[in-house]
């Protein structure tokens, strides 16, 4: 048994994981699975596209009421909506078009009907033309916000990109990928993290989950890896660099007022890769335990032995940080992941297990992994998912990789 599966089988087998020596399922089991979520996207679409069509409709709908009623009967209430609903859905040429298309119907309806020299006909021209003019007035404000909303989610994707910087694919020999969901729509951060850094002692990663929301969780963020990759290039063991980012946090809390100065934490789970050594040493700081995924197949969860209380909770008691080694293999990904992740729900309720999902299955490259996962957790959530996910994973290369790097 390699260090880190679960003894107990019948655990094991619960958790969706398969012992070594089990037979291995074929690589793209779960491939054809339905896609629970492609219902909900679907209609989402279609609702999206009848929107945008209802403009267009409305018209149709108010000359053909004009039409077939009597004189006196009049469709006003649609040709004024139509300009209305164009106003934030379309661009300034196409809310105008729309505008002159009512106007424009409303004229020659009136005309053929004989009715256009009424004071009743006259009010309802000049009020459908007022609205036309307002619709265009109010699409130059909505098209102003957004271009401010543009500014604001470069400005979002920039602090992203300095906050939490991609890592080069490779390093020292290991194959990375990061992926970064947020769940609200065109959030581009919020407080899960991660990080790489390259040390003397090996590779060193950091992925953790900062309580709360908003600037307060990203300016923690930043306090956490700004620490970890300091800490990361100078501490001898793991456990001290545990320990730094506790310290780090305390200082923070100390110069933050209000709630947050005593209650802010951040789960964390780090690792170390040493250079030569086909192992992983993990210290878990109140985090979801990462998932090792072997070359064969099987998969197996690495929870830590001994609880540990979250960073920045230093207060509330003191343990000694314990790293736990385990064998890491060639070909073998190690996968570390927020909760997001497994807080994801479907309709149901029920929870998404990326044990069960993951099981007996291979992936070449940690890309394609986290790609996949991304993927099934928005079809098993339909789009909706409840927290920020931020996915890790890396890849030992093996002998088989090597070999074929070396083919003509």
């Amino acid at each position: 048994m390699r260090p880190g599966d679960v003894d107990d089988e019948g655990a094991a087998a619960r958790a969706g994981g398969r012992l070594p020596g089990d037979p291995v399922p074929d690589p793209g089991l779960g491939d054809e699975e339905p896609p629970a979520g492609a219902p909900p996207r679907r209609r989402t679409a279609y609702g999206r596209a009848f929107v945008h069509a209802l403009p267009v409709l409305l018209i149709v709908v108010a000359i053909l009421y004009d039409i077939l009623t009597p004189r006196y009967f009049t469709a006003g209430p649609l040709y004024t909506a139509a300009p209305l609903i164009a106003a934030p859905l379309y661009s300034r040429r196409g809310t105008a078009l729309t505008g002159v298309a009512v106007v424009v119907s409303v004229i020659g309806l009136q005309l053929g009907k004989g009715v256009i020299h009424y004071v009743d006909s006259l009010t309802e021209l000049i009020t459908i033309a007022t609205v036309a003019v307002l619709a265009v007035l109010v699409n130059g404000m909505v098209r102003r916000s957004s271009e401010r909303l543009v500014s604001v989610r470069e400005i979002a994707e920039a602090a992203q990109r300095a906050v939490l910087p991609q890592p080069a694919d490779r390093i020292a020999g290991f194959e990375i990928a990061v992926c970064y969901e947020a769940a609200q729509a065109d959030a581009f951060i919020g407080g899960d993290l991660y990080a790489v850094q390259d040390s003397a002692r090996g590779v060193r990663l950091i992925v953790g989950d900062v309580r709360g929301k908003g600037m307060g969780a990203v300016a923690a963020v930043a306090v956490v890896i700004g620490a970890f990759r300091e800490a990361a290039e100078q501490e001898a063991t793991l456990e001290a660099v545990a320990q730094r980012l506790e310290r780090a946090l305390a200082r923070e809390g100390t110069r933050r007022d209000g709630l947050d100065a005593f209650e802010g934490f951040t789960t964390a789970v780090l690792a170390e890769l040493p250079h030569g050594a086909g192992t992983v040493r993990i210290v878990n700081r109140g985090h979801p335990p990462p998932l090792l995924l072997y070359a064969d197949g099987t998969l197996g969860a690495l929870p830590a032995r001994e609880s540990a209380l979250p960073l920045g909770m230093g207060e509330l008691g003191v343990w000694p940080d314990r790293a736990e080694e385990v064998a890491f293999p060639g070909g073998a990904t190690l996968l570390l992941y927020t909760d997001g992740l497994t807080e994801a729900r479907d309709a149901g309720g029920e929870f998404y297990d990326p044990q069960t999902r993951l099981a007996g299955r291979v992936f070449r490259h940690p890309a394609t992994l986290l790609d996949t996962l991304a993927e099934d957790v928005r079809r098993h959530s339909g789009g909706g998912m409840a927290d920020d996910m931020a996915l890790l994973a890396v890849r030992r290369p093996g002998h088989d990789d090597h070999d074929h790097c070396h083919e003509p």
